[in-house]
């Protein structure tokens, strides 16, 4: 089992070691491809070995896996399979057309596989100053993504992008001091102080007033990483800046960090302060998430800002459900993350098809596009429905088990509340996008996003794939995946 968490890890850093070798976009995508495919057919390995022992454990806690790192690990490596098919065609466009040199195409994928490899070390640890040291390595990879094209708005979205999330990150590292501090009154040893699942055990003798401060410095510090409103203003602009491939590990990927993190402050706060406290301040920010991510969707211009804006309504949307509380709020909370990842993924890499071809972002400007690109166009508007939530697609299902959630654990004000911002939501995401894709051909020269047939290929696989997939969701939730979610709800509970 070992091995398979050594796997899930190195086999992403192909693609690095490949740019590093001097290889050109097709090569080192190649091996990003090979390194996706491998980690997660590994994370697959682990989740299943994982729910006949319950969890991997070694060095005294720092190699910790259970059912709910082995969840969010599958859904991360996968989002990683597809960003890299994503890359290997999106960067092999822009090497071709001179817009990206060879040293960036480079860049590009050493820092790709880095990022990849740091966000699933993340859910392999059950130390949570390890933790916190992985998720700010994540975030430093992931700045050279923001800003590879060099341009002034991508720097200046890449320097926004660093400090408000390493600040927030610091914010996280003082919420871990006083979560140490609350535990110091329990005979543990100074790692296992840090240990979350001895915290998790001793969590009625930890200090009430350090784990209250130590819980909501976590939601703001991790908050930040996740995009909760009002520590999301480096999302947009980092989402909308960086390539398309990037964007979706970002959206889909890296956001699910930070939630993993709230998540297991959540676990460890409930035992020592009853969950109310906790329940009350993710209700909080998430309804403010949900509502400041729906008002920007209204007037949105950059079509990829509008689906970073959506981000932070299903981030919103993820810490209400927690919130909720009960075995139905934190089942919806978890298949409302796996729906999000594979709709925001799809839709970022297919707008990466419009950044190609119309040569820009703003949503007034791209029209007719189910005439110049049916296929891009079309698998753009079904994500769109998808991730604003219309059945058959996964995210219905979530969000209509978060809403149950609600009017059983909650006041019925809080569901209905967010039901009317989900339709506002809804409408605003379709309005945007079918704009874009309705009308006549346009008559400025759309050009071919990839003119080659194995480049064709390689930007329709990760569509079709996480597209069906996330439709597949919303029909049908195989037993293996439903046992694993129910795995990690005891798991935390």
């Amino acid at each position: 089992m070992i091995a398979d968490v050594v796997l899930v890890v190195v086999l992403p850093l192909l693609g690095g070691l490949a740019a590093l070798a001097g290889a050109r976009s097709r090569a080192a995508g190649s091996a990003a491809i090979l390194g996706g495919v491998g980690s997660f057919t590994a994370a697959v390995v682990l989740a299943a070995h994982i729910g006949g022992l319950h969890h991997v454990e070694a060095w005294s806690g720092f190699l910790y896996v259970d059912a709910m790192g082995a969840y969010f690990t599958v859904v991360v490596s996968f989002i990683v399979v597809l960003a890299s098919f994503g890359s290997a065609a999106y960067l092999a466009a822009e090497e071709a057309r001179g817009e990206l040199s060879g040293f960036q195409v480079r860049l590009y994928f050493g820092f790709f596989s880095l990022f990849a490899s740091g966000m699933l070390a993340v859910f392999m640890t059950g130390n949570l100053g390890l933790l916190w040291v992985l998720i700010e390595t994540s975030t430093l990879a992931s700045v050279v993504l923001v800003g590879l094209e060099g341009k002034a708005r991508s720097l200046e979205a890449a320097w926004k992008y660093v400090i408000i999330s390493s600040f927030g990150v610091t914010i996280a590292l003082v919420a871990t001091l006083f979560l140490f501090f609350a535990a110091s009154g329990v005979h543990l040893t100074s790692v296992q102080r840090l240990t979350w699942y001895y915290l998790l055990a001793h969590g009625h003798a930890l200090a009430p007033a350090s784990m209250r401060l130590a819980f909501l410095l976590a939601v703001v510090g991790y908050g930040t990483k996740v995009g909760l409103a009002p520590m999301q203003t480096w999302l947009p602009d980092a989402h909308s800046e960086a390539p398309s491939p990037a964007s979706a590990m970002l959206s889909a990927a890296l956001l699910n960090t930070g939630m993993y993190a709230i998540i297991r402050f959540r676990a460890i706060a409930i035992p020592a302060l009853g969950a109310n406290f906790p329940d009350t301040v993710l209700l909080f920010f998430g309804f403010l998430s949900v509502f400041v991510g729906v008002m920007f969707l209204v007037n949105a211009r950059n079509y990829k800002r509008m689906f970073a804006y959506s981000s932070v309504e299903h981030m919103g949307i993820i810490a209400v459900a927690l919130g909720f509380g009960g075995t139905l709020g934190l089942y919806g909370a978890l298949l409302q993350i796996l729906a999000h990842a594979l709709g925001k993924a799809v839709l970022f890499l297919s707008s990466g098809h419009l950044v190609l071809g119309y040569r820009t972002r703003e949503v007034s400007k791209v029209r007719g596009a189910l005439s110049a690109m049916p296929f891009a166009a079309g698998v753009l508007l079904l994500a769109s429905l998808g991730v604003a939530g219309s059945p058959p697609f996964g995210i219905f299902l979530s969000e209509l088990t978060i809403v149950r959630a609600g009017f059983t654990n909650v006041n019925w004000f809080l569901p209905a509340l967010l039901l009317l911002l989900l339709v506002i939501g809804f409408i605003s995401l379709l309005n945007g996008t079918i704009g874009m894709v309705s009308g006549e051909r346009p008559t400025v020269e759309v050009l071919q996003p990839y003119p080659g047939r194995s480049q064709r290929l390689l930007a329709s696989v990760p569509l079709v794939g996480g597209l069906g997939a996330l439709a597949l969701l919303g029909l049908w939730i195989p037993g293996g995946l439903h046992g694993l979610l129910m795995q990690s709800i005891r798991a935390v509970s």
